[in-house]
């Protein structure tokens, strides 16, 4: 159950007890090349299963949510061949099971885009509840209500997600809250479905669109992506494939945020900068030079960034997924800066960690007050979720001393490379696994000695 004959990431990773360690104080400089979206690849990859025949897709991040996707996808029957180039071949006709195990599907949240791809193939899926990043409530509610308006009877059995229906038949479905993974998973079950479907109030984020793109290129027939209402006709077949996922949102904004944070200047290169507008928009607020190109956003950080306000939105609003390393820079900004964390309930779990570095945070309810500091120390740290560890890497750049980063089997799930990518920025990140001795490797450095 390994992609390539390798080991799964995360297996290896929770074995060693590998930890990032930082020492900080260096501006972040020169160019950075961002990969394939994370949340497209996740949904692209079983969307595959969809087709009669064989899939590639390229650009696919080699991150460990998608190579423990590649496993479930084998474990059902699919004939997956994934590459540390980013590629993916796909086979579907060797599929036969319409179930998953809990063991590889609590794992990862987007497990469940398993529910609708199955229950469109086969009329039929069973899928444990899904596992992922504990950042708060995230009911599946809004898919179940989506299958139902197509037709399937759906119940949860001992923790396990059982849909099934005689004949799928096209509807219109109405989100009571904006949903990515129910807007996805709904066109999954639609798009072979007998009739039309409209979904309405949908989701608009970039990956939403990618991956109608991509059923598109199959030969579904759905229109409307990155608008609130989405129809669907419904097709008897879907084809094989060749295609690319678009750069990763939310990998660009972070690299645009690490540029920011330490006073670099830092192209980040293969991105669509629309999709970073709601990012670059804050950045501007806060005293940041950020000039757009074509396909690359330059940013130029400065010594003490402005306060800011800030509520996540659904897109294209501020993205929930940079509210937490957003934060960093509000934590070292002059003046008294807000985030309104309107999405999802424990996401400021990374706030107490950076209070461990000196941050000056009040927490109440979805909302976090930073009264800015002079700068931040070096301190042990623990990751939380994925967008955390995001967040507690550019803290560590940002601190004066050394900054020890654990539980970074967080930040593999969403980030390719990401200490390979830093260190060709001059940052002095080292990946250490238990036992070795990384201060002595750090404070070797030309950075240590301050």
């Amino acid at each position: 159950m390994n992609s390539g004959g390798e080991a799964s990431a995360i297996q290896v990773r929770g074995i060693l007890l590998e930890k990032f360690y930082i020492s900080g104080g260096k501006p972040l400089t020169g160019k950075v090349s961002i990969g394939g979206a994370k949340n497209a690849a996740v949904a692209i990859l079983p969307a595959a299963l969809l087709a009669d025949g064989p899939c590639t897709i390229h650009n696919l991040p080699y991150i460990d949510d998608v190579i423990c996707l590649a496993d479930i996808l084998k474990e059902i029957g699919a004939k997956v061949n994934l590459n540390k180039r980013g590629e993916a071949y796909v086979e579907s006709s060797t599929v036969t099971q319409y179930k998953a195990s809990y063991d590889m599907v609590k794992q990862m949240r987007a497990s469940y885009y398993l529910l609708g791809v199955l229950l469109g193939k086969f009329g039929k899926a069973e899928i444990p509840l899904p596992g992922g990043c504990e950042i708060g409530a995230r009911p599946i509610d809004q898919h179940i209500k989506g299958f139902e308006a197509l037709g399937a009877n759906v119940v949860i059995e001992h923790g396990v997600v059982k849909a099934s229906a005689k004949k799928l038949i096209g509807n219109e479905v109405y989100l009571d809250v904006v949903s990515v993974g129910a807007t996805i998973n709904i066109m999954f079950a639609a798009v072979k479905a007998e009739g039309s479907t409209t979904i309405v109030n949908a989701a608009k984020e970039p990956h939403v669109v990618d991956v109608a793109n991509f059923l598109n290129s199959m030969g579904a027939n759905v229109k409307g992506a990155g608008t609130d209402t989405i129809r669907i006709k419904g097709v008897d077949r879907l084809n094989g494939c060749e295609y690319t996922i678009i750069p990763d949102q939310i990998e660009a904004g972070t690299f645009m945020v690490a540029a920011a944070a330490t006073a670099g200047d830092v192209v980040v290169a293969d991105v669509i900068p629309k999709h970073m507008e709601s990012i670059t928009a804050k950045l501007l607020e806060m005293g940041i030079e950020v000039i757009e190109g074509d396909d690359y956003i330059r940013v130029r950080g400065i010594q003490k960034p402005r306060r800011v306000n800030i509520k996540t939105l659904p897109y294209p609003g501020f993205p929930t997924d940079l509210q937490q390393p957003i934060s960093v820079i509000c934590s070292i900004a002059k003046g008294t800066s807000i985030i309104h964390e309107s999405l999802f309930d424990h996401r400021f779990r990374h706030v107490e960690e950076l209070r461990r570095m000196g941050a000056n945070i009040k927490v109440e309810d979805r909302t976090a007050i930073f009264e800015g500091v002079d700068g931040l120390s070096g301190a042990p740290v623990t990751a939380t979720d994925l967008r955390a560890g995001a967040a507690l890497i550019i803290a560590g750049l940002v601190a004066n001393g050394v900054t020890e980063i654990d539980n970074i089997h967080f930040i593999d799930r969403g980030y390719e490379r990401i200490e390979e990518k830093l260190t060709a920025l001059g940052a002095d990140i080292r990946r250490v696994k238990d036992g070795d001795k990384p201060l002595k490797v750090l404070l070797g450095s030309s950075n240590s000695a301050r």
